[in-house]
């Protein structure tokens, strides 16, 4: 016998689609571009929040907590070649710092995680898009061509991933104009031009 439904429909997972990174040294700002390059290129509905993480490390945990399914975008030393994509998903992502930080930050985003889960919210679902950086160390500098170029590919990996939890997004129309992710956001075309060396 069937069982009549409540007719209350089940609560839509709350997501979060995250950028980490310092775009202040080249290729560690992939996480923060390829999020921004999402943002302005797809509209998403109220459950999903889409956020420019920075370099704010453990502060990011009760974002995290909040949330029940997490994408992220960083920069990740895979040991492959530069602009590499690799995505890994759910209990392939360390949840606990080892030797070697997967993240490439002071404070990794796996201690994020760590923390979230002696928390008891580590994320039901979680995506992690990262791209292998050329060059880390060029204080100023944008994103290298390889890595720069790995950034589409990035973003329609998170939306094939959003599409297959089921969420319904939406591309934004051509010239729509586009709120920063920050207050005070060095977009990539004006850091980009504040990068060229001097003529």
């Amino acid at each position: 016998m069937a069982i009549p439904s409540s007719g209350t429909p089940s609560p839509s997972p709350r997501i979060l689609v995250l950028g980490i990174g310092n775009i202040l040294w080249a290729d560690e700002g992939l996480g923060v571009r390829a999020v921004e390059a999402f943002h302005k290129a797809y509209e998403v509905p109220d459950n999903v929040t889409i956020l420019d993480g920075g370099t704010q490390g453990l502060y990011l945990v009760q974002l995290v907590n909040e949330h029940d399914r997490l994408i992220v975008f960083d920069a990740i030393d895979y040991g492959l070649e530069p602009g590499t994509m690799k995505v890994v998903e759910d209990d392939e992502v360390p949840k606990f710092t080892g030797a070697k930080k997967m993240s490439l930050h002071q404070t990794g985003f796996q201690e994020v995680l760590s923390a979230a889960d002696l928390m008891g919210q580590y994320p039901e679902r979680l995506t992690l898009i990262g791209c292998q950086p050329l060059d880390l160390e060029d204080w100023g500098g944008p994103l290298t061509a390889p890595v720069k170029a790995a950034i589409p590919a990035a973003v329609e990996t998170a939306v094939r991933v959003l599409r297959d939890w089921g969420v319904a997004i939406t591309v934004r129309p051509e010239g729509a104009v586009v709120p920063p992710l920050l207050e005070n956001d060095i977009d990539y075309e004006h850091y980009e031009r504040r990068a060229e060396p001097a003529r």
